[in-house]
């Protein structure tokens, strides 16, 4: 068993309010120290203190942290991966992970425990939180809604949609959907969108 801390070096930060395995504490030793609620697990092996705000940069670099540094550059943390990084779904069981085409998806080899997705991506579709790519929180809805059942898509577009710190509105997203080409499930995302609407639709 891991001995509870007797002063702050104990608990000095791997990377910032961020704690992995490293030459400061095995895994195994946070991994006790996890079982001894000192630390709370954030996503795969990365924990974080108890009371410290679980912010989307932090959520950001926990998942950088499971993806090789060499394919991190070259990969978009997005779909519902995205959406829990912005505190709005649960923690996925794999990755989601999006390769703008003009990268060539064969070359790279993720962890694993990440799915590789080949897109095209704008420059307003990508922002960058805690040393990962993420995609926008308008283009993370938006794929969501085309590439995520309903059932599974509905809860994360609504706390999507409820964080006005986001900027995020429905019918910024459905133009989006709407002005996406040749897209499968177009059909699929607009009914799921409009079961968001507050207004009833016309009979």
């Amino acid at each position: 068993m891991v001995p509870a801390p007797k002063s702050p070096q104990l608990l000095e930060p791997v990377l910032s309010e961020l704690y992995a395995p490293s030459h400061l504490f095995t895994w195994v030793e946070l991994q006790g120290m996890a079982v001894d609620g000192i630390l709370l697990p954030i996503y795969g092996r990365s924990f974080a203190a108890p009371g410290v705000a679980v912010t989307p940069r932090l959520r950001a670099r926990a998942a950088a942290l499971t993806i090789p540094a060499r394919v991190r550059t070259k990969v978009v943390a997005g779909r519902l991966t995205a959406a829990w990084i912005y505190g709005c779904a649960q923690p996925p069981e794999r990755l989601s992970l999006l390769v703008d085409a003009k990268h060539r998806i064969s070359s790279l080899r993720p962890a694993r425990g990440c799915s590789l997705h080949e897109v095209s991506l704008g420059q307003l579709d990508v922002v960058s939180l805690g040393g990962m790519l993420v995609s926008s929180p308008l283009r993370t809805a938006a794929d969501i809604a085309l590439h995520i059942e309903s059932e599974q898509a509905l809860p994360a577009l609504r706390q999507l949609l409820d964080d006005e710190e986001l900027g995020v509105r429905l019918r910024l997203l459905t133009l989006a959907v709407e002005a996406t080409p040749r897209v499968p499930h177009k059909r699929r995302a607009l009914a799921t969108l409009a079961q968001l609407s507050p207004w009833p639709a016309n009979p």
